[in-house]
C-alpha cells in the first residue's frame, strides 16, 4: 500500500532527470503536465516550441542563460572590402596605365606591344591595348564599386594571361607567380562576395544586393576569354 502511495506522489527524481537529459539534447523544453490517468502527479513530458528549431543535440543559448556571440560587425565588413577593392584596383589601374600611356615609368604601348610578341602573342600591340584597358577599367571598376563582378573578372583574365606567361619560373618573386596569383585571388574574391555597402553597385537596382551567382558567371565569362587568347598565343 505505502509502494503504491509513493509511485502516486510523482515519478522517481532518476526518471526525471533521464527525461529531462532527453529534452535538451533533443532541443525541447521540459514541461510538466498532470497526467489524469494513473498517476496523480505532474509527469515530465517534452514539447516542442517555436524557439526549439536548433541541429539535434545543440544546446539553445538561451535556455542555459548563455550570452549570445557577438554578430560581425556590418561596417566592419563593408570597410575591410573597400580596403582590399581600393589597393587592388588602384594597383591594376596604375599597371594599366603603364601600358597604354607609359605613366609610372612603364614602357607605353610600343614597349607592352613588343613584350607581348615576345612571349608569343599576335598583334603585339593590339593586345597591349586590350590587356591595358582591362586592368584600368576594371581597376576603376573596382576602386568606385560599379559592375564589380564584370570588373573583378576583367582583372582575373588578364592575370591569367601573366600566370602562363611567367609559369615555370617558380613561386617566389622576381621570377615566380606569387605576385600574379595574390591580384587573381583578391580579384575572385570580390567577384564572388561583392563591393560590401561603400559601392556604386549599391545604386544599381540589379547589383544593390549582390549574388554569388553574378559572381561565378562573370569569373565563367573571364576565364573563358583568358582561354581564348591563350590559344592563339604561339
Amino acid at each position: 500500500m505505502r509502494g503504491r502511495e509513493v509511485m502516486a506522489s510523482g515519478p522517481p527524481q532518476a526518471l526525471l532527470f533521464a527525461v529531462g537529459v532527453l529534452c535538451i539534447v533533443g532541443g525541447s523544453d521540459l514541461k510538466f503536465q498532470v497526467i489524469v490517468r494513473g498517476l496523480a502527479g505532474p509527469v515530465p513530458t517534452c514539447e516542442r516550441t517555436a524557439s526549439d528549431d536548433v541541429p539535434l543535440g545543440t544546446l539553445a543559448s538561451s535556455r542555459l542563460d548563455i550570452p549570445a556571440r557577438h554578430a560581425p560587425s556590418p561596417a566592419g565588413l563593408d570597410t575591410g572590402l573597400l580596403l582590399l577593392r581600393l589597393a587592388l584596383g588602384l594597383t591594376m589601374a596604375a599597371h594599366g596605365a603603364q601600358k597604354l600611356f607609359g605613366w609610372f615609368g612603364g614602357p607605353g604601348l610600343d614597349g607592352t606591344g613588343q613584350f607581348f610578341t615576345m612571349s608569343g602573342y599576335p598583334a603585339g600591340r593590339t593586345m597591349a591595348v586590350v590587356a591595358g584597358l582591362s586592368e584600368t577599367l576594371g581597376g576603376l571598376g573596382l576602386v568606385v564599386g560599379l559592375l564589380t563582378p564584370l570588373a573583378a573578372a576583367a582583372l582575373v583574365g588578364t592575370m591569367i594571361n601573366a600566370l602562363a606567361v611567367k609559369w615555370g619560373g617558380g613561386f617566389f618573386a622576381p621570377k615566380g607567380v606569387e605576385y600574379e596569383l595574390l591580384l587573381t585571388a583578391g580579384a575572385a574574391a570580390l567577384a564572388l562576395t561583392g563591393p560590401g555597402r561603400y559601392a556604386v553597385d549599391r545604386l544599381l537596382p540589379g547589383l544593390r544586393s549582390p549574388r554569388t551567382v553574378h559572381g561565378v558567371i562573370a569569373l565563367v565569362l573571364g576565364v573563358v576569354l583568358a582561354g581564348g587568347v591563350l590559344m592563339v598565343r604561339r
